[in-house]
């Protein structure tokens, strides 16, 4: 496309910016209107609104660099004109719908970003319009957080082996544990016997009392 130097020989032809302090309304905006920003290899397509009938429309580009680029004339008959006097473009469409003056971005890419601008000779003056910002969204990426490590109960930083109760501790309930076990266990057999006793001497003296009861009779 065209840098601006062109555009600054075109706008050299002309008389004057604006004409007598007469205006004309145009705008230049996102044919979408909840489109705000160009999304990657996606069409975009903008429009330039005219408040009046006229001659044709230009569409331009200003990258982030300040430089103009020509993109393409569209007549008011509709017919189109892309950089290097081609009637068509691979990265462009361009159509003139009523007052609308249209342009398409077939597949937006990063050297597609700028701000468009549309522009009109009107009575041998150049009109331009506000510029219509297209550029991809601001992503920031948030920095990493780093959590202090947390130390459990009973593990130490050197001791790669954690350890829930303490040596001396563990001795002694191994200990009292023995000792349980030499109390209660022999304190059990003696229970026990003694239960075996009693249930002999009771089946004893349940037969000695049947022998008495026949003798009686």
């Amino acid at each position: 496309m065209a840098r601006s130097p062109a555009l600054l020989l075109l706008a050299l032809g002309f008389c004057e910016y604006g004409h007598r302090g007469q205006r004309y309304d145009i705008r230049a905006k996102f044919r979408d209107k909840i489109t705000t920003h160009p999304k990657v290899r996606q069409p975009l397509e903008l429009e330039c609104l005219t408040s009046k009938e006229d001659s044709g429309a230009f569409w331009i580009r200003q990258d982030k660099g300040g430089s103009l680029y020509f993109i393409v004339f569209i007549s008011s008959l509709s017919r189109t004109t892309f950089n290097g006097n081609e009637k068509t473009s691979k990265r462009f469409e361009a159509r003139k719908d009523g007052r609308f003056y249209r342009l398409v971005v077939k597949s937006f890419t990063p050297q597609d970003e700028g701000t468009y601008f549309c522009l009109m000779n009107i009575n041998q003056v150049l009109y331009f319009s506000p510029g219509q910002p297209a550029f991809f969204p601001v992503t920031t990426t948030a920095a990493p957080t780093t959590t202090a490590p947390t130390i459990q109960r009973g593990i130490t930083e050197k001791d790669p082996c954690p350890r829930t109760l303490d040596t001396e501790t563990s001795k002694g309930k191994e200990i009292n544990f023995f000792c349980d076990i030499f109390i209660w266990v022999p304190l059990s057999g003696a229970c026990l016997l003694l239960l075996l006793a009693l249930a002999v001497t009771i089946t004893v003296c349940q037969q000695t009392r049947r022998r008495r009861c026949r003798c009686k009779r």
